[in-house]
Parts: C-alpha cells; structure tokens; sequence
C-alpha cells in the first residue's frame, strides 16, 4: 500500500528496543497478548541485546501499548534500557514471533534469568494424576526452570541451550507455538515423551532403574538410612535422612565434613515451620522463585538429628526448588539433608560420571538425568537481619545478578578472592556478578575457576579491558589476573567490600564503610579484617581499625580458636592462664613466640576477635571449618539469653 495512503487512515508504526533481563521470562508471549488484544500488527524477537519490537496500528493503540510495556511488564523482567522510534507503515496487520537475530555486532547486552523455582501451575500438572506430565521431574513453562545452567549462548532460545538435543514432540510443539498456552515460546519445556529422563545408578555406575522408578528407589534407599546424590538444576545434592542420627554421622564421616552445619529441605512451610521459627520475612524468601535456604532459628525438638547443626541455634532451610526435589520431599513426607554434592573443598559435581568418580564412597546410590548442566551453580543463602533479606551466597536462583552502576568506558573483570570465590564482569552501566564457587586452594575448584572465567565473559560476548584482582601477592585469584593481562587493577581487599555495599545500594560520594572479616591483605602488609574506611569509589583512607594483635602460628589460629585468644591477651597485658585447657609446656611456646614475635603475623580481624572472645568462653578446641568459633559463640550467647550492651 503505498505510504500516502498508509498516513491518511492514521496508521503509525513504532520500533522498540527493551534491553535488561528480558529474555526467559516470557517477554515475547506477554508482547505478541498483549498486541493481538490490541489489535496492532508487527513483529517481535529476541537479539544478543535485549528483545526488539515493531508495532503498526493507530495511534491511540500504540500509545496504549507502549504505556503497558513501561509501567506493567512482565513480573520477571527487570528492563534497563528503553529505546523507541518511529518507522514508516506497511500496512499490516499480522503480528509474528519471528526468528531471533543471533547477530554478535558488539558484546551481548541482554541480561540472562537466573534458574527459577517451581512455580504454582506447574506443581499443581505434577501432581495432578489426570495431567501428561504427572510425576515429570523436568516440567517447566515461562515463569519457572532452568534458565542460567543451560544456555549456551545468547539469545535465549531452545536451539542456543542444553535443550537443543531433546526434539519436542507433536504435543510440546503444538503447546510452544499456540499463543493461548502458558508453554507458548517456553524453551526448555520438556514431557515424558521427548524430554530429559532419570536413571538410578549404583557405586559403580551400573544403571539399576529408569524414570519414576529410579526415584522410587532412591526413596526407598533414604527411607532405610542410606545416602543419595542427586542431579539438580545446578549440580548434585548429597541426600539422606535428616531425622536420623546413624544417616546424618555416616554422611558428616564419608564426607569429611565433622560440624560444618548440613542444609535440610522441607516438604513445604508446614513441615519448615515444625522445625524453625520463621518470619514474614523468612517465609517470603522460602517461596520466592529463588527458593534459596535461610538461615532460621531452630526451634526445640527432635524433628531432626542434632549432627546437622551441632552446638549452633540455627538451620539453614530450603524448600522444593524444581520438581524433582518436590517429588522427593512429598513422596518421603520428612525433611531431608541436601548438602551440596562434593567431597570437602572440591568443586560441586555436576555430571553424572563425574559424580559417580568423585563421590564413591560417600553416596550409595546416585539419581541422575540426561539434561546437561552447562554451569555449576549452587544454592544461595539467605539471612533476615532486622527484618531485611541478606544475601550470604549469591548462587542459584540468583546469580547472575546485575547491579547498576555510572555508565563507564572499560570493561573489567573482577577475579574475586582465595576463599569463598565469586567473579564479576563491570561494564558500562552495570556490573553482572557470578555465582559463588568456593575456595580456590583446591586444584579442580581452581580449574573451574579459570573455566568459569572464560565461559561468563564469552557468554557476555566481552573481552575484558582490564582484570581486577585482590591486592594480596599469594592470592591464586590474582596471579590468574596477572597472568592475563600485564595492567591488572590491584584493590584492597576490605576497599573493595566498601565498595560493592555502595554499588548494592546506590551510594556515591563519601561515606564511612565498616568492613569486619576474617582475613584481607592491607596496604601496610599486615592482615586487616576490622577496619572503618573513609572510602569513594575510587580510594579510601584508613580511618580507624581494631586494635592490633598477633596470631601465634599464622593460618593456624583460623582452626584453632586459642591462639586467637593468646593474642589477645598478650596484646592487652593480661596473663595468657586466662585461656583454659592449655597445657603448661605449650603456653610457654606461645608465649616465647609472641615476645620475639616469631611466626606471629599482626592482625585487626574481627573474625579472630570473635574466635578469641570464643576461646575464652571454652570453645577452644580445633575447629574443622572458619567461623565455626564465632557460630557456637553466638549459639552460647542466644542459649543464655544474654544481652550485650
């Protein structure tokens, strides 16, 4: 039609680019309702940037369009960026879903979902006898899966994710591409049919059972006490019965895992709560889509074995994250250890002969799928502190997360530090933060590290301008930053922490940060951990710090809390007879170690402040994991009601 004629009957076509995490939400099947009620006509897609849109009609129906997509999204999506310009008419009124332009012109800008938990539709077709997908451990639709441990590469469609090697069959197609279903444009949608498939293996890999009856069988075998790994979203569990003392202390002895606290999964909020008290608060993180565990405050009773948080008042509590984990839980009726599913210190398994290699000898039998897991990712961790959500480990069902921050030219990756490992990609506007990887000391966690390196800036389509890495010179994190590239940006540790609290909450300026932890390299080569920092973005003073001690035997006082205690007492003037259930011909090693200052590094640690204070207290004996002092210490101070000043 030609465009005199187009104009006359006030016809106007508008072309808009939504950028953010768009993609995986169900952005497209919201246009294409949202538009066909309107009755506009054009085109939608996906791109390696955001989702792109083109919209013909009048002009009243455009605008009330428009209106929609900025002020009633979709409740996943979180839209960063909004470009709109006008475009000549054609004189259409059909509107398409068309095939996403896969064009890399410059690095990808589109954000990537994090895995979503089970959503209510779908629980309800899982349990639902009369459904086709009745007991399917792998449905999903738009608003629920997994999204972040599949995709190969943006955009986000079937073709470009783990799912690619599953062809859906004539009754998921006809779902996919009928724009009334909820499944319409849903890319791993998955049935019986055609979609991924448990098998039950034994220790040697052998398979015993396929499908329903695999899990059927895993059950049984948790029932009678013993030890699952279980394939997930984001890697293996290693499960067991949390109500039994034998099951709990058979896992804690196979996994080297002597007090460490152990995760439970519930049923529901039901069986939580027989557990933990639980707040408003707590109880909408137990339910968000990223299901994550919370930390809560155990509740007296014997719902489960004291071996899974010995001498702490806390549980950390997850319920159902994906289908499998809800068939499990209903089908046992009892709440269960879901401990991440590798030997101490190594990376979380991920693939099922990996498992069956590493985790011999711990798990007795091992429920895997075919659905490959492109990315490990573990679960995240949650805390209410005066009633606000902390994040403790940023991990599945939240990584990746995308903070903003001042548009900026470089593009820098942030290696992260020795222990508790986390990367993070800044680039101009935003920084995307990666899941939590766990301490680099081990030989295959830090092969993962370098792995997970590589694989998240090429997921970005970013090769990085500079490489941040922490200040400390014996950091494996930053001698992979100098490795690669010559202008690597070295930070102090507890700056650093400053500054991400500034990026988190959208602080500019001055301000005064209090960075309290375990361990952090200081600029004057001694180890900070309780500092108040005058910081900006880009520097920081040291203000102020806690008073300086020293650590008898260094990395030593980490696992034993008495050193700690000795180093302060010795700071302070005061006898070192004050730490109990040391023998005499000991102390007076340390002692003769502290005067002349041999192997006793100087320290502001508030985490060893607390382990000293522990100390004190009697929880002086060694200690198999960091914190472990300060956890007890605080379990001692809420058993007696105590109420510090």
């Amino acid at each position: 039609m030609p465009q005199q004629q187009i104009r006359d009957r006030g016809r106007v076509r508008h072309h808009v680019h939504v950028t953010g995490v768009v993609q995986g939400v169900g952005f497209r099947p919201w246009v294409y309702r949202r538009v066909r009620e309107l009755g506009l006509g054009g085109e939608v897609r996906n791109d390696v940037h955001g989702l792109s849109i083109q919209i013909e009609g009048s002009g009243e129906s455009c605008g009330d369009f428009l209106r929609l997509l900025k002020e009633s999204p979709p409740a996943l999506a979180r839209i960063r960026g909004f470009e709109q310009r006008e475009m000549p008419a054609r004189g259409s009124d059909e509107f398409r879903i068309v095939a996403s332009d896969s064009a890399m012109d410059s690095e990808a800008r589109a954000g990537i979902m994090p895995d979503l938990a089970t959503c209510p539709e779908c629980l309800r077709e899982l349990l639902d006898p009369d459904d086709r997908r009745y007991r399917y451990p792998f449905l999903n639709c738009t608003q629920c899966g997994p999204r972040f441990t599949i995709i190969d590469r943006l955009p986000y469609d079937r073709v470009n994710t783990a799912m690619r090697s599953f062809p859906l069959c004539r009754d998921c197609r006809r779902e996919y591409e009928a724009a009334g279903d909820r499944r319409f444009h849903a890319q791993p949608v998955a049935c019986p049919r055609c979609g991924p498939r448990l098998t039950l293996r034994d220790g040697g890999g052998r398979s015993l059972a396929e499908g329903d009856e695999a899990l059927l069988h895993t059950e049984t075998s948790i029932r009678n006490g013993g030890i699952a790994a279980i394939k997930g979203i984001g890697g293996f569990h290693l499960v067991c019965d949390a109500r039994c003392a034998r099951a709990v202390q058979t896992l804690r002895e196979r996994k080297r895992r002597p007090d460490k606290p152990l995760a439970i999964l519930c049923r529901d909020l039901a069986q939580a709560e027989e557990l933990a008290w639980i707040s408003v608060a707590e109880r909408a993180l137990l339910t968000s889509p990223a299901a994550p565990i919370v930390l809560l405050k155990k509740k007296e009773g014997d719902g489960v074995a004291p071996g899974v948080a010995p001498g702490i008042p806390i549980l950390g509590i997850m319920l159902p994250g994906h289908p499998l984990h809800h068939l499990l839980a209903r089908d046992l009726g009892f709440p269960v250890v879901a401990t991440s599913g590798n030997r101490s210190e190594e990376p979380i398994c991920i693939d099922g002969d990996e498992a069956v290699r590493s985790l011999a000898g711990i798990a007795d039998l091992f429920l895997v799928h075919d659905r490959p897991i492109r990315r490990a990712v573990d679960d995240s961790v949650y805390r209410v502190i005066r009633g606000e959500p902390v994040c403790i480990r940023n991990a599945r069902g939240c990584a990746p997360l995308t903070i903003d921050l001042p548009p900026g030219r470089d593009s820098v990756f942030a290696t992260g530090g020795r222990q508790k490992n986390a990367t993070a990609l800044a680039r101009s506007g935003e920084v995307i933060l990666g899941p939590h990887l766990g301490s680099l000391d081990h030989p295959m966690t830090y092969e993962r590290f370098e792995k997970q390196v590589d694989d998240f800036a090429g997921l970005y389509g970013v090769e990085p301008d500079r490489f941040a890495r922490d200040l400390h010179p014996d950091d494996e994190a930053a001698r992979f930053a100098d490795a690669r590239t010559e202008h690597a940006v070295s930070t102090q540790h507890h700056h650093a922490h400053v500054v991400s609290c500034m990026a988190e909450h959208g602080l500019d300026g001055e301000v005064l940060g209090v960075a309290w932890d375990g361990t952090g390299y200081g600029t004057d080569g001694t180890i900070w951990g309780g500092e108040f920092l005058v910081s900006t973005r880009s520097d920081f003073t040291r203000h102020a710090h806690l008073h300086p001690f020293r650590l008898p035997g260094g990395e030593a006082a980490v696992r034993e809390p008495a050193r700690s205690a000795l180093g302060v007492l010795h700071a302070s003037g005061l006898p070192l007879s004050l730490v109990p259930d040391i023998a005499e011909s000991d102390r007076e090693v340390f002692r003769q170690m502290l005067d002349k200052s041999v192997n006793c590094p100087v320290t502001t640690s508030a985490g060893r402040l607390f382990d000293a204070v522990a100390a004190l207290l009697g929880i002086h004996e060694p200690q198999s994991f960091e914190g472990a002092a300060a956890m007890r210490l605080e379990g001692m101070i809420e058993a007696h009601d105590l109420r510090l000043a």
